[in-house]
């Protein structure tokens, strides 16, 4: 009786006791409106911008409008910057240059987006069709390409495309002299120099720009591939739907926000290529092959520098950057309204 006693006392033999609640962890307040919280969350991310790309972005357009030389660049007692206004951009406006640059710069932008985005979604539908295994083993093939540092790829395809030691001229030479004569024009290719004029110095830049680039546009399209539903190729294939018409009704209009971003990447960075444009030798060889970037370059490092010159060179490569993308992304937006 006493044991019965003391156990209902403890509340053991109550059934009917309610059972404890866990206790929740009391809500802390930041003490800021909710409307507040989303920008402070992104203040971390706005000042990395601002230090990394705004503020450099100012200096470069601050220096547009001034006449910068070794006096104001130079480590002791340095001279002001003389405030021209717009006399640099004047200048590169009336300048020879200027035309034969911005043209090298759009047509080869326009052909390298197109032939990038054209092999880079030929090769991420054909990784799309191999075996996980072998898919694999030609993502780790193509993306060494893609990781292959600009400079490293501008001394492999230079040293392909040398005039004396070359493996290309050498390979050509292995082709029939008639099919040669008719092909090319040429039968005999040992010496040929392709860094001596601006149309052969720019079809090894845009094949090796494309050679570099295109692994990213394919593998990105293989991601958005791996995202479509089977269901809907099962159902086009029951209809009697082709691969070409497959891929224009159902590929392509599923993958369009994807080609829309790979558009507007691939624009900014064929628009700026410099690296291996200077180092195949556009900047030593021939001055008619220019594109923007290595004619600032040129002006900024002449001897003497105008740094102001490239200053100003670069301000207007940037701001017709920003003109394009800004175009291009607004119609994505409107289209994309109309659609909804």
């Amino acid at each position: 009786m006493t044991t019965h006693t003391s156990t209902a006392a403890r509340g053991g033999g109550n059934s009917s006791a309610p059972a404890r609640r866990p206790r929740q962890s009391p809500r802390r307040s930041s003490g800021l409106p909710d409307w507040v919280v989303p920008y402070v969350l992104l203040l971390p991310g706005l000042l990395v911008i601002a230090a990394l790309l705004l503020y450099p972005l100012y200096q470069i357009i601050d220096m547009s409008f001034h006449k910068v030389g070794l006096a104001q660049i130079k480590a002791i007692n340095p001279r002001p910057a003389e405030f021209v206004g717009v006399d640099n951009y004047t200048h590169i406006f009336e300048s020879d240059l200027f035309w034969p640059s911005l043209r090298n710069t759009i047509l080869f932008a326009a052909v390298t987006v197109a032939l990038t985005l054209i092999l880079g979604t030929l090769v991420g539908l054909l990784l799309n069709k191999l075996g996980k295994k072998m898919s694999m083993l030609v993502i780790v093939g193509i993306m060494a390409a893609w990781a292959t540092p600009p400079t490293a790829q501008s001394v492999v395809w230079k040293w392909m495309f040398d005039s004396d030691s070359g493996v290309v001229n050498w390979s050509l030479n292995l082709v029939p002299t008639w099919l040669s004569e008719l092909v090319f024009g040429v039968s005999d290719w040992s010496g040929h120099p392709w860094f001596n004029s601006t149309i052969t110095i720019y079809f090894v830049f845009v094949v090796m720009v494309v050679w570099g680039a295109f692994p990213f546009i394919a593998v990105s399209v293989l991601a958005g591939l791996k995202s479509i539903p089977s269901e809907l190729y099962e159902a086009a294939q029951m209809d009697g739907s082709g691969p070409f018409t497959t891929f224009r009704k159902v590929t392509f209009p599923l993958l369009k926000p994807v080609f829309s971003v790979l558009m507007v990447l691939s624009i900014i960075w064929d628009f700026k290529v410099f690296t291996q444009l200077y180092l195949l030798g556009g900047g030593t060889v021939n001055r008619d092959a220019f594109n923007l970037s290595l004619w600032s370059y040129a002006e900024a490092f002449s001897n003497p520098p105008k740094m102001g010159i490239g200053a100003a060179i670069a301000v207007v490569l940037t701001a017709i950057l920003m003109v394009i993308t800004f175009v291009y992304v607004r119609q994505i937006v409107k289209t994309e309204d109309d659609i909804r």
